[in-house]
């Protein structure tokens, strides 16, 4: 399993790097857009000299034509680094641009998935990763978990190298039932992380391991001893 954080913000990923062993970035003009008007080439470049270029980086483009779509890719790979994934949505022009850098050996996701049909064809056009939105799925009625699972079948049975990235998620549940139907990685917001560790029983299980120690030691911790 790998994890990735699906945010632009600076701060959080300094902060929960130290904690989470995450495998990469994500964004999408929506996230950036919670950054206000930042410096957007110079801001990606320095969540890349955080996270380093072991670290997968996926970077989306905005316009939505085809000609539009591979000149942000130029842009975003001339302004940041040659390593970035470029996320572009599976459209029939998406598809197109998926095909045309994968020719050229660039790296892309393919994103803004909801139907397995969209996957399918991704996989075919080149993507390495594809990212299925999970929860926005299930909102409208589709079964995640099957979709997720038919990519894993698909991947397995045809041998294609891509990787299942599933995203849009609510709750570290519907991560969990991701990977347990195929997915590879998941990125996720740091809302997501927080609210996984702050299950009240959490803490109390670590307050009571305190509380029944100091009964014997005090407050002498095992490095006093």
């Amino acid at each position: 399993m790998e994890y990735l954080f699906d945010t632009a913000n600076i701060g959080a990923i300094k902060k929960y790097g130290e904690f989470i062993p995450i495998t990469g970035v994500t964004s999408n003009p929506s996230i950036v857009k919670k950054e206000g008007k930042i410096d957007f080439f110079a801001h990606m470049r320095e969540i890349r000299s955080i996270i380093g270029l072991d670290k997968t980086l996926h970077i989306q483009v905005t316009a939505q034509d085809y000609e539009g779509m591979m000149k942000d890719a130029e842009a975003i790979l001339k302004n940041v680094d040659d390593q970035v994934y470029i996320k572009v949505p599976v459209t029939l022009e998406g598809l197109k641009v998926i095909r045309k850098l994968h020719g050229r050996g660039v790296n892309t996701t393919a994103t803004a998935i909801y139907t397995k049909m969209q996957g399918f064809l991704a996989m075919e056009a080149g993507a390495d990763y594809i990212a299925p939105y999970y929860n926005r799925m299930e909102n409208m009625g589709i079964d995640a978990k099957d979709v997720v699972g038919s990519f894993a079948k698909m991947i397995r049975d045809y041998g294609y190298s891509t990787k299942i990235l599933a995203a849009s998620f609510k709750n570290m549940g519907q991560v969990n039932e991701a990977f347990m139907a195929g997915a590879q990685t998941a990125t996720m917001g740091i809302d997501i992380i927080e609210g996984a560790f702050s299950m009240p029983s959490i803490q109390q299980a670590v307050d009571d391991f305190t509380e029944d120690w100091k009964s014997v030691f005090g407050d002498q911790l095992i490095m006093d001893l």
